[in-house]
């Protein structure tokens, strides 16, 4: 089964690739690599929520937001390289916008480890940091990076 095919089947589909909001691209490819920009949870082109994790953002809701943001970092991967041409998740950094005192941010980073296990299942057990931060672009309270190996 194909990756495209494991996604339909878990009732997933992939946005569109969210426009950069600086000077870069989404994803550049380096041999048998894909490095993603950082992905905000843009859902529709529009940021789906701001705030500090731990404040203004729960730590179950920056979990989902965590889901969107990796979405993000896959359709990125899919218009340069192709979703099925991924053959393992090397590594996921995730940054939380945090308030003073918060420390779940493995917690909430889990959102997109999480569904990368159940979309590539051993090929998506990967190296990982989950950072706190005090600000992310825009207000956003999660951003994930991800390095992927393809065909």
């Amino acid at each position: 089964m194909s990756w495209s095919q494991r996604l339909a089947g878990l009732g997933i589909e992939l946005p569109a690739v969210a426009a950069p909001v600086a000077a870069y691209v989404p994803a550049v490819r380096s041999g048998a690599h894909v490095y993603t920009s950082g992905q905000l949870p843009f859902v529709g082109g529009e940021l789906a929520v701001t705030g500090k994790v731990g404040a203004e953002v729960s730590p179950e809701e920056a979990k989902r937001h965590a889901r969107t943001c990796v979405l993000n970092a896959l359709a990125a991967v899919d218009a340069l390289a192709g979703l099925d041409a991924i053959t393992r998740v090397v590594k996921l950094v995730g940054f939380v916008a945090s308030a003073e005192g918060f420390t779940g941010q493995p917690a909430v980073i889990n959102g997109a480890s999480e569904l990368l296990a159940e979309i590539f299942g051993e090929a998506g057990a990967h190296a990982r940091s989950a950072v706190g931060v005090a600000e992310l672009p825009l207000g956003a309270p999660v951003e994930i990076e991800l390095i992927v190996e393809v065909e």
